[in-house]
């Protein structure tokens, strides 16, 4: 397996020769109508910055296309894209009329993982676009995480984080989308269970433009029973005297932090707090004292 992951810093031609992806057929560069070439629905990358696309459709004018792209045919005179739909964009721009292209033989399945390594490799797609084609990959195929690891030489603890990003509410995925957020933002965003409170952090985020380590740290504070308020958690020095009373003798009494959080209208909650195991089976048999 070693040896097959190695094949990744190679690009995709050394993908193209694993055994894990079975694809015969001619290596040669053919010259083919860009009329009859058509893009893959399940290309893993959604988004073509157009910008970019011009400079590439002005580049190739002027020197043509270096790197062929890669097909496979569907039926006589008819292809479709395995890798390089956005020099078939471009090349559609320049007004060519024919692409050079490396035609292969591949399964759908294939196709996927392949157009897939490529623009990974190429660090092309982002968080989203990577989490919709593993998804796509383990639902369609049947695939577990781990089999799908060995296939397309990432680890499976990789590709669990990235699917767990597709759980977040949509406005946090269309951040990460438009790289407002990165991928550490969002996995420190995951902890909380309220996805409210997931899209108001959000904010707060992108406003004070906040690290991955502050959001971690917001997060747990969050969890431990703290309130968010305009991107700053309330202090607890707002709690009326008796509260903050209360609050010490609780804290005294279980030997941790003890949060408490009180409204306006007297509604509120007591948050006990532990770092380990050990501290948990501590406060369970303080309560359990309780009872005798």
């Amino acid at each position: 397996m070693a040896q097959k992951r190695n094949t990744l810093g190679r690009g995709l031609d050394a993908l193209l020769s694993m055994d894990e992806i079975k694809t015969d057929g001619s290596s040669s560069i053919n010259e083919i109508e860009i009329s009859k070439i058509s893009v893959n629905p399940n290309q893993p990358r959604r988004e073509f910055n157009q910008e970019a696309l011009e400079e590439l459709a002005s580049s190739i004018s002027e020197i043509g296309i270096i790197q062929p792209i890669t097909l496979r045919e569907l039926s006589l005179d008819r292809y479709q894209i395995i890798a390089g739909e956005r020099r078939f964009r471009a090349s559609q721009l320049a007004g060519l009329k024919s692409i050079p292209a490396y035609i292969r033989k591949a399964s759908d399945e294939n196709v996927l993982e392949m157009a897939l390594i490529e623009n990974i490799q190429r660090e092309d797609l982002n968080a989203i676009e990577v989490a919709l084609a593993y998804q796509h990959l383990i639902e369609e195929y049947d695939l577990t995480q781990e089999r799908l690891s060995e296939r397309v030489g990432k680890k499976r603890a990789t590709i669990a984080n990235y699917v767990r990003l597709l759980k977040l509410p949509a406005p946090i995925q269309v951040a990460l989308q438009h790289r407002q957020i990165d991928m550490g933002h969002a996995r420190a965003l995951l902890p909380l269970e309220n996805p409210k409170l997931q899209i108001k952090l959000l904010k707060d985020i992108i406003k004070n433009n906040y690290s991955v380590r502050k959001v971690e740290e917001i997060v747990k504070d969050l969890n431990a029973g703290e309130e968010l308020s305009s991107g700053k958690k309330k202090q607890n020095a707002q709690l009326p005297e008796e509260f903050n009373i209360l609050k010490q003798h609780l804290s005294g009494f279980f030997n941790t932090k003890v949060q408490l959080t009180c409204s306006s209208k007297g509604k509120g909650k007591i948050s006990i707090p532990f770092g380990n195991e050990e501290e948990l089976e501590r406060i369970i048999e303080i309560f359990d004292s309780l009872k005798k």
